[in-house]
């Protein structure tokens, strides 16, 4: 017995296995996670680390390149990209797709350990490594403000409370706090008091190192008692050091606030966060490799009544940008198009059967293949995303072909005179070869999408698996749920012969008369090809031709631009920038950006990771719905809004949805320039830049190699040196004490 009359004798049966892959779909769909895109992340572990008061070079050359000797042996690296800024370097190690995200680490770890032999003693920190790509879009950025508080107090705040609280989230790779610093006690030192009183910068150093002391004391016994020793050997403040004594000169003592300024300040004062033109300390949390983007970020808006019940009543917590608010919205507008090609295929089926009855088949058969998928999906580990919708709405219009296939065969042996239970049989059977070699061939489509290797391989993997997964599950149900429908279904006559309402046989009628006037057009048109034949077979190579010339001018691009709602922006600075000369563009800059309506928010840092020449800005936008202008002319507005901008360069660009590799970028288009002589590239990669600013498509062209700063060398005559036994390395150490370790010299 074949599995067609199987499920003809056994209508009960087949409806139950039916229903139980319905519900099973169901229980996916609710199940499955939410994003944007598939998981086309790229598995990228960033390695950080920091030396207070190191050159560029000195950094490169005494801690980059002992990582990356030790980091470049591990298996699956695909590549390795090294920044080097004054006191810290960063790397960012990018795997192949197929390596596992938690392995890498360890064997980044490992590598780190195995570094640690020829990495400079004076490191204070070993480095440290985060499984997050700080290159790409950030999932969200939250900010802190307060009326009362610095932001030095703040920023204490936000790594008490918030970085505990946020860091356990399991979707969040990296939590980067910006804006601020830790607090700390500054000393400004005065060259001229010192020179007075004869002492030198080791001394104040000792000084300071021998001044704090939070050690264990031990205990006393006392007969029955014992007692516990603790001391005020800890300071607290910059009150607590400005008495501090670091010399005695003529019998009297000098004290630490005689030949220095004490205060109260940060660890690093060149840092400074903005929320709508407000001081603020920001939290920008990266995700992990693989995380779902919306079920991070819920978890993270889950923290919300706890953090502000744990924040200081004076500091506030607002939401600088958002992702998820978006994938969202875009989502709901994939399934309402799903749902309204379901309705418009059921629509067009109708109107060609004209027979409700009929119709009922297709009807149901469609929703039973696209509901029992998403079951399949969650078992694959997919995910609820644009792709995998656009396939189920694209293999709506495959669903149907398989049901009409069926019930086509089955009316023509009605009409011809067979009996319901014949005809169905009989019709089911012929076409099961026909649906079979059909739903294969739909099938053998997208293997090839399947083939592909890298990013996009990965990318489309997910959407070819789900319309093959989709035609697959149609062509069973239509070999048994069709069938037995239709023999419990479709009425005993003809099926255009079925008892109709009036109203229906008179729209019935009408349509199958337009159907006749379009048969007959296309009669009278086939008679006209046919007798201009030449004619014909001479449009084929013009059409062919003119596709060809399409092609070539149309736009192209790997993937189209969506309006998220969102920009984000860098401004560079001439290298020879201050600090607070930066703030000042970075305010004026900002100023601009909200004179946009169209712009709802800003949020930014200045310093910190990054060179304090730069300033990364994050833009939201105001709903879609209430825009007067399209997001590419917002972004051209920003850009002629900051055009004259004098010692600096504003970028905006869109936030791209596929991720590109772990190195950071100020545009779309990514260029690198090698050579094992690093004097070449620094000759070359201006004369690059230049070259192509020259190209008119081309805007924003932009390098990451800064060679313009100002600096100031200091020549040690070795000679003098070595007769006044001021070796190079005491000299090396007196400059660094009082400018490396953040105790700033007063000029």
């Amino acid at each position: 017995m074949s599995i067609v009359a199987l499920c003809i004798k056994r209508p009960i049966g087949t409806t139950l296995i039916v229903i139980g892959m319905m519900i099973a779909g169901a229980i996916g769909y609710w199940l499955l996670p939410v994003s944007d895109l598939p998981n086309v992340d790229l598995p990228v572990i960033q390695v950080q680390a920091q030396q207070a008061g190191g050159t560029p070079e000195q950094i490169a050359s005494t801690i980059a390149e002992p990582l990356e000797r030790h980091l470049g042996t591990i298996a699956g690296l695909s590549e390795m990209t090294s920044q080097s800024v004054t006191g810290q370097v960063s790397i960012a190690l990018q795997f192949d797709t197929s390596r596992d995200i938690n392995s890498a680490a360890r064997d980044v770890q490992a590598a780190i350990v195995a570094a640690r032999a020829d990495l400079p003693a004076t490191l204070r920190q070993n480095p440290t490594y985060v499984e997050a790509n700080t290159a790409g879009m950030p999932v969200m950025v939250l900010a802190l403000t307060s009326a009362t508080r610095t932001p030095a107090q703040v920023y204490d705040v936000a790594t008490n409370v918030l970085e505990q609280h946020l860091s356990q989230i399991s979707g969040v790779g990296q939590l980067m706090l910006g804006g601020a610093a830790l607090p700390a006690v500054r000393v400004e030192l005065n060259p001229l008091a010192l020179f007075k009183y004869g002492i030198g910068f080791e001394d104040i150093r000792a000084a300071l190192s021998s001044a704090n002391a939070n050690t264990p004391k031990g205990f006393l016994n006392r007969g029955r008692q014992r007692l516990i020793l603790q001391t005020n050997d800890q300071v607290h403040g910059a009150q607590d050091l400005k008495g501090l004594i670091v010399a005695y000169r003529s019998m009297r003592p000098v004290r630490l606030e005689d030949v220095a300024q004490v205060t109260d300040g940060v660890e690093n004062v060149e840092n400074g966060g903005f929320f709508n033109r407000k001081p603020a300390v920001l939290a920008i949390v990266f995700p992990r490799a693989g995380a779902n983007v919306v079920q991070t970020i819920n978890q993270i808006r889950a923290q919300f009544p706890t953090l502000k019940a744990a924040l200081p009543a004076d500091v506030e917590l607002h939401v600088g940008m958002d992702r998820s608010a978006t994938i969202q919205a875009a989502l709901t507008d994939t399934k309402s198009t799903l749902v309204l090609s379901v309705l418009l295929v059921v629509g067009v089926v109708l109107v060609f059967l004209r027979s409700p009855r009929t119709t009922i088949v297709p009807a149901l058969v469609i929703p039973a293949s696209l509901v029992t998928t998403f079951g399949v999906m969650k078992l694959m580990n997919y995910s609820l995303d644009s792709l995998s919708l656009m396939a189920l709405t694209i293999a709506t219009g495959f669903v149907v072909d398989d049901a009409i296939v069926v019930i086509e065969n089955i009316s023509r042996h009605m009409e011809q005179g067979a009996s319901r239970a014949d005809a169905v049989l009989q019709g089911a059977q012929e076409v099961a070869f026909t649906v079979l070699s059909v739903s294969i061939s739909l099938v053998a489509v997208f293997l090839p999408i399947l083939m592909l290797g890298g990013l996009m391989g990965s990318l489309l993997h997910e959407f070819a698996v789900t319309i093959s997964v989709t035609v697959l599950v149609s062509m069973v149900l239509s070999l048994t749920l069709t069938p037995m429908m239709c023999a419990r279904i479709l009425p005993s006559g003809a099926v255009r012969a079925d008892r109709q309402p009036a109203f229906w046989s008179h729209l019935s009628a009408r349509m199958e008369r337009a159907f006749a006037y379009v048969e007959n057009a296309y009669g009278r048109s086939l008679g006209a090809a046919l007798r201009h034949r030449r004619l014909v077979l001479l449009s084929l190579p013009v059409t062919i031709g003119v596709m060809g010339l399409l092609f070539v001018i149309m736009p192209k691009g790997l993937f189209p631009t969506e309006d998220t709602g969102m920009m984000m922006a860098h401004l560079v600075a001439d290298q020879a920038t201050s600090f607070d000369e930066m703030l000042a563009k970075v305010d004026q800059v900002e100023k601009n950006i909200m004179e946009n309506g169209q712009v709802s928010g800003v949020t930014g840092f200045v310093g910190g990771r990054n060179s304090s020449n730069q300033a990364n800005i994050f833009i939201d936008l105001i709903d879609k719905a209430q825009r007067k202008t399209t997001i590419s002319q917002t972004l051209a507005d920003l850009t002629h809004r900051t055009h004259d901008l004098v010692g600096g360069q504003f970028i905006a660009m869109l936030p791209s949805l596929l991720p590109s590799g772990g190195r950071q970028a100020n545009g779309a288009y990514q260029y690198t320039l090698q050579s094992d002589d690093a004097a070449t590239l620094y000759h070359w990669i201006p004369r690059l830049q230049a070259a192509l600013q020259k190209h008119a498509e081309l805007r924003d062209v932009s390098s990451d190699v800064q060679q313009g700063g100002l600096s100031t060398n200091v020549m040690i005559n070795r000679d003098v040196s070595g007769r006044t036994s001021l070796t190079p390395q005491l000299i090396s150490n007196t400059i660094y004490q009082p400018v490396g370790l953040g105790y700033p010299v007063k000029g």
